[in-house]
């Protein structure tokens, strides 16, 4: 559980191992994500039915807005699960380079 390994099955850490990362997530930090994301795409569904509909335009920017803040709740989430999983474990192991790789995709994050 919470193992990376390539996309191709082998772990990782060896020289040959692909550039590509996965995690196995345990069945709560799953279902947690899924049911955000499963809220977020009805979200979507709902706005394109508002345009569909030619509904007023504040209307529809209200639930941007709200689409907005689902997915920077999905966002801390999934950012604070990393942390405490695999930036926790490479730091452990002596894999300072995570530490490069979590300060760039905070700087993603907060573009």
């Amino acid at each position: 559980m919470n193992e990376e390994t390539c996309c191709c099955g082998e772990m990782l850490g060896g020289e040959e191992a692909c550039s590509h990362k996965t995690k196995q997530r345990g069945e709560e930090e799953y279902k947690k994500l899924i049911h955000r994301l499963n809220r977020i795409e009805g979200q979507i569904r709902g706005i394109r039915g508002m345009v569909e509909k030619n509904a007023y335009c504040t209307d529809i920017l209200v639930q941007v807005a709200a689409v907005n803040a689902a997915l920077a709740a999905f966002n801390r989430e999934l950012l604070g699960e990393h942390i405490k999983t695999c930036v926790k474990r490479d730091i452990l192991a002596g894999k300072d380079e995570t530490i490069d790789e979590l300060l760039l995709t905070l700087q993603k994050l907060m573009k």
